[in-house]
């Protein structure tokens, strides 16, 4: 069988997916900082040359790996609200993605660094910042869909209940990822979607 010629630029998004691929790996293993621009070329099979024709700079490159993590997360987050579907089918949608994306989340260290260098680096900071701005935004948005579509009257602000949703899931996700054997799956998904029955779906909480 012949092989399939790719374009210029089929083959320049190949290499760029490789080098994502690549950082993804090692900064996952050893950390952003600890990482050179050799070690994600070299892991990736390419030169330092191939790496600066498609990055300007490690810190651009873990932006873009960042970006590439968060269409993920809205594509999933889409899905679940383009379906037309009864009230219990909506709920069990939402809450299972809420209560146990952390069990698949590989990226959720990488945004724990990226917070950090965000710190640090103020022309990271723009783009970082941006990305987390549009994902509360979404969760906004969501949250206020589900509430009309659903029937059920927000307890708070769509915008504050969006931020605590997102702020209670990384803390979490930070507690699981140093502490599994504390702080379990099990008990990461019941504190997850305690909250979201008690303050999004507005059922009381057990006594």
């Amino acid at each position: 069988m012949s092989k399939v010629r790719l374009t210029r630029e089929q083959s320049r998004d190949q290499t760029r997916q490789r080098l994502l691929d690549a950082a993804q790996s090692i900064f996952l293993a050893k950390g952003f900082m600890a990482t050179s621009v050799e070690d994600i070329a070299e892991q990736a099979g390419y030169t330092r040359g191939a790496f600066y024709s498609n990055f300007g700079s490690k810190s651009e490159l873990f932006l873009q790996l960042l970006r590439r993590d968060h269409e993920s997360v809205m594509n999933e987050m889409r899905a679940i609200f383009e379906e037309g579907e009864s009230r219990p089918q909506m709920e069990a949608r939402v809450l299972e993605h809420y209560s146990t994306h952390f069990r698949q989340n590989d990226c959720f260290l990488l945004w724990t660094e990226g917070k950090l260098q965000a710190v640090r680096d103020p022309e990271f900071r723009l783009g970082f910042l941006a990305c987390m701005r549009e994902l509360r935004a979404a969760v906004t948005d969501y949250v206020q869909q589900f509430s009309a579509r659903v029937g059920t009257p927000l307890r708070m602000p769509a915008e504050q209940m969006a931020l605590g949703l997102l702020a209670l899931s990384d803390g979490m996700q930070f507690n699981y990822a140093f502490d599994p054997q504390a702080v379990t799956p099990e008990m990461t998904e019941a504190v997850l979607a305690g909250f979201f029955r008690s303050v999004v779906f507005g059922e009381p909480t057990p006594e």
